[in-house]
């Protein structure tokens, strides 16, 4: 009667001696070693990178990407990492791409090249960028000088609206300061965000400007109203005093009658008038016929032959 094996597993040291393909677990079972290969955990390598004539070995994560190597060359290369290309197999590979997924192991060599085309771009762009940078410190400011300015504008504003008055000049010198702010704005040329800040301030300097021509037309017009009460005082002063003489000639004429009877009545011919500047000569030749009296001295003075 034929004895069956039932069961058997191979040793541990027939697997050992095959290559290790074989390994025990914990709980007696055999199963197939796990190689390097086909573990999920990462693991460091060593490329090879030509740059010239020049290799660099360089000790990276197999599932780092190739942007990654660049930077790392950047330090020992001294090139920008946005001006590296890097080829593989004599592909240019991307520097999203990952170095796993491109069958990059370890000791592999790869090519570096110095990219003329993205260093245009990059100094391109750090050109636009130093632009709008500047852009936004002038527009900055700009909006410091404006705030101050509008200080003073809200002063006047306040003091005119009170019924005060302030000088023109003033008002026109602040105005002429705002106009040189709006040209420096107009000198700003720049796109997107910076556009819009910059039409931001030029409208808030345009309507500085407008309130100060409104408040300069007011200002105007209460120095008018106080040139024409100024004007006003002396009329109604001759007003009064044309009153005043015209009572006095009609108070002449009311008497000359009785002048005129108290003549007839004493012998003397009258003279009838109407005018009362005669009246006024008359009386002025009657006190330069007068004769005028000496003054006699006041001190006695004594005479010598």
């Amino acid at each position: 009667m034929m004895k069956m094996n039932i069961g058997t597993t191979p040793s541990v040291s027939s697997s050992s001696s095959s290559g290790n393909e074989w390994e025990s677990r914990p709980g007696g079972m055999v199963v197939q070693r796990r190689t390097d290969q086909t573990s999920d955990a990462p693991r460091v390598i060593r490329v090879r990178v030509k740059y010239l004539s020049v290799y660099h070995e360089i000790n990276i994560n197999s599932q780092s990407s190739f942007g990654e190597l660049k930077k790392v060359l950047s330090g020992q290369t001294g090139l920008h990492h946005e001006d590296m290309k890097i080829l593989y197999k004599d592909k240019e590979r991307d520097s999203k791409m990952f170095l796993d997924l491109c069958g990059v192991k370890d000791r592999s060599k790869l090519l570096l090249k110095e990219d003329p085309i993205a260093q245009e771009k990059r100094l391109l762009e750090k050109r636009k960028n130093a632009v709008i940078e500047k852009a936004m410190k002038s527009i900055a400011d700009i909006s410091l000088e404006v705030d101050r300015l509008a200080g003073q504008v809200s002063a006047f504003e306040t003091v005119i609206n009170k019924g005060g008055k302030v000088e023109e000049k003033s008002l026109v010198n602040l105005i002429e300061m705002l106009m040189n702010q709006l040209l420096r704005l107009d000198a700003i040329t720049a796109d997107g965000d910076v556009k819009l800040k910059r039409k931001m301030q030029v409208k808030r300097v345009q309507t500085y400007v407008e309130t100060l021509d409104v408040l300069k037309v007011k200002n105007s017009t209460k120095k008018v109203d106080i040139n024409k009460s100024v004007r006003h005082k002396p009329q109604t002063q001759t007003q009064y005093q044309q009153r005043d003489l015209l009572s006095f000639v009609e108070e002449e004429e009311e008497e000359e009658p009785k002048r005129d009877s108290g003549a007839s009545s004493s012998g003397t011919p009258a003279v009838a008038t109407n005018n009362w500047e005669t009246m006024f000569d008359s009386t002025l030749a009657a006190k330069a016929v007068e004769p005028v009296k000496p003054v006699p001295p006041r001190f006695k003075w004594e005479f010598f032959d």
